[in-house]
């Protein structure tokens, strides 16, 4: 079948290619309808890698995704033919001591899509485990369904966090991943949130939600910012989602005694870690790798209202245009924050 296949570093082409359609016992064949396009898809395309998984073959692109069933597995009762869906990238070894432990995210033998070797999802039909696959409720979208599996990363932020309600949180960076962050810490309980950024157009979109406090870094500090807000108390909780080296320079300023700093971004290379400033105010660090067991609450999150993610689609693509969609995303226009691609059209 057609797919959108990373060839080598820097070079996509949508070219048939053979992709596993048998469908087992336990498995869904879903026909793909909508496919968001990561940061790390585009990393994979500009660079070749992330840290230790390298593209040595062509891959197919893509891990962000919702459709419908067109066949279920003879031990499949959850879901049926006609199903709407989106669907939870990586499969692990349920068998393993991970797993066992509901640690699933890091299970070593995970086969998450897009992750070099395995073909991501950019492509008319997949076939996925049924017990990794979520109903869509009528009331959400396909384009919203596309949205569930960045929106988890939030939500494992939040839930790595253990707000307490009325907590102020503070985000570093308002690219997806820490508007995702900002929205699930406001329905976590946070009473309101800071997040920052040099990007003043990134930062209008994530302002416009009531509860969500926008500072420009090229205006004043995080640390001054933050210091007004809590009359120099500090944030409850902090979220490094920027991925960015600098911002780990004062990071445990900005986190009040006692209080919890939430790693997600992911630096290029190692950073400076101020110890001494982690305890000296006992600060508790978590760090954030993907999500487990919180996909099926990101769904109803969104499908009850509370969380609107439709505002932070920016555009949308044909699958003919899959190549133009990664180019506008290679550009980083500030004004974007989810690109998405149709493979197939409603109706």
């Amino acid at each position: 079948m057609q797919a959108l296949v990373l060839e080598e570093k820097g070079v996509l082409a949508l070219r048939d290619i053979d992709l596993p359609q048998t469908v087992g016992p336990d498995d869904v064949k879903i026909a793909i309808h909508t496919v968001g396009v990561c940061g790390s898809d585009v990393h994979y395309y500009t660079h070749g890698a992330i840290g230790p998984y390298v593209l040595r073959a062509p891959m197919v692109l893509g891990h962000e995704a919702a459709g419908t069933v067109v066949e279920v597995g003879k031990n499949v009762r959850s879901l049926a033919v006609g199903d709407r869906v989106c669907m939870e990238p990586g499969i692990p070894d349920l068998s393993s001591r991970a797993s066992k432990l509901g640690l699933y995210n890091v299970d070593p033998a995970v086969r998450f899509w897009a992750t070099p070797p395995v073909h991501g999802i950019l492509a008319p039909y997949t076939v996925h485990p049924a017990a990794f696959t979520y109903r869509l409720p009528d009331s959400v979208s396909f384009a919203e369904g596309a949205m569930v599996e960045p929106f988890a990363i939030g939500m494992q932020a939040a839930t790595r966090a253990r707000i307490v309600p009325g907590d102020v949180a503070a985000v570093i960076g308002a690219g997806p991943i820490g508007i995702m962050v900002a929205l699930a810490a406001l329905a976590g309980g946070c009473s309101r949130v800071l997040i920052s950024d040099f990007s003043a157009e990134k930062l209008a979109i994530a302002a416009a939600y009531p509860g969500i406090e926008a500072v420009n870094l090229k205006e004043t500090t995080f640390a001054a910012a933050i210091d007004t807000a809590t009359r120099g108390w500090g944030a409850d909780v902090v979220f490094e989602a920027s991925g960015s080296g600098k911002a780990f320079e004062g990071l445990f300023n900005l986190v009040r005694p006692g209080g919890a700093a939430v790693l997600v971004g992911l630096p290029v290379d190692p950073v400076r870690f101020d110890v001494a400033g982690a305890i000296s105010r006992e600060v508790r660090i978590e760090t954030v790798f993907r999500y487990a067991n919180v996909f099926d609450r990101a769904l109803e999150l969104i499908a009850s209202g509370k969380v609107d993610l439709k505002p932070l689609i920016t555009g949308t693509y044909a699958f003919k245009d899959s190549i133009a969609a990664f180019d506008r995303a290679v550009e980083a226009r500030p004004t974007d924050v989810k690109l998405q691609i149709l493979v197939a059209e409603e109706g």
